[in-house]
């Protein structure tokens, strides 16, 4: 091989090593620089998931808390009204006892009722049957197609309302006016019951007659009944004659229903609790727990206006 010839080969093994030596000088940063594109992509990758909305687990507790299974079919067995029977007996005898308590809730022109919507239920004694017939009625009222009810614990001292549907005690109406809740709407129970809302009790207060009393029950009144046009609301109060608290409540009212236990409540009684709210525009009253049908009364309840009504009933 000439000079020449071993020159040319020499120059090919030089430029062919400068070739190569690039590639093996670049392959390490390759090696280095390859798991940074994998912890950018995953560090991306957790920064967009702080970014997508996650369950709110607090927020899915307050509003499962907010609403009340029913068992219908326990109602059912003690003889209350049930919407999944709407041809029962006492489905009946509330059909007829509600039809002017809603006549005069939405009457219009010179028929209209201040605060007709806002109806109390009592009785002279405890023991009477008051909660009874206010969650009967509550139920009836909601199974009407063109009403929305509220129904309110407003038996502050002794609650029952919740007891007799089967719940566990709720926060409620004593906790909004002391001022423990600032939103009505944190204390609303929805039920299974299509159109039927709760609001309960609440906790036991010193004060509640000076709550119920107070500015801030007033502007309560005024938010629940004007809220939805539709609305009727039904308050389960305390015995006219064992507390104030009633009384008071009744000042706010457009109508009463006043229950009234057959062969037990005297004429005394009923016309002294009577007396008590005199000043409600509407008083009307049911004879509960009446075991013959008679003048005024359908499957076996009494039912009907003034002094009639008053004197059957007693």
């Amino acid at each position: 091989m000439s000079l020449i010839e071993k020159a040319a080969q020499r120059l090919d093994m030089l430029k062919q090593a400068a070739l190569e030596q690039p590639a093996e000088s670049d392959a390490p940063p390759q090696v280095r620089k390859a798991p940074e594109p994998a912890r950018a992509v995953a560090h991306d990758t957790e920064a967009q998931s702080s970014f997508v909305p996650r369950p709110d687990t607090h927020a899915i507790h307050n509003v499962i808390s907010r609403t009340a299974q029913i068992d219908l079919a326990r109602l059912a067995e003690v003889g209350m009204v049930t919407p999944d029977r709407p041809r029962s007996t006492i489905a009946e005898e509330y059909r007829v006892i509600k039809r002017p308590l809603l006549r005069n809730a939405t009457a219009t022109g010179p028929a209209q009722l201040d605060d007709g919507n806002l109806i109390m239920v009592s009785s002279a004694l405890p023991s009477e049957g008051k909660t009874f017939c206010a969650i009967n009625l509550a139920i009836s009222m909601a199974m009407e197609l063109d009403y929305t009810v509220l129904l309110v614990d407003a038996d502050v001292s002794r609650p029952s309302v919740l007891n007799q549907l089967g719940l566990k005690p709720e926060r409620g109406l004593m906790d909004v006016l002391a001022g423990d809740v600032t939103d009505l709407s944190d204390v609303l129970l929805r039920t299974n019951i299509e159109k039927l809302t709760l609001l309960p009790a609440g906790m036991p207060h010193a004060r509640a007659t000076e709550l119920l009393a107070s500015e801030a029950m007033t502007q309560l009144l005024e938010q629940m009944s004007n809220r939805y046009p539709d609305r009727i609301i039904i308050f389960d109060s305390p015995p006219l004659l064992v507390t104030t608290e009633s009384r008071v409540l009744a000042t706010h009212m457009g109508q009463i229903v006043m229950v009234v236990e057959a062969e037990r409540t005297t004429h005394a009684t009923v016309r002294q609790a009577l007396a008590t709210i005199e000043n409600c525009p509407v008083k009307l009253m049911v004879l509960n727990k009446s075991r013959e049908r008679g003048p005024g009364s359908y499957y076996g309840y009494g039912y009907g206006y003034g002094e009639d009504v008053r004197t059957e009933a007693a």
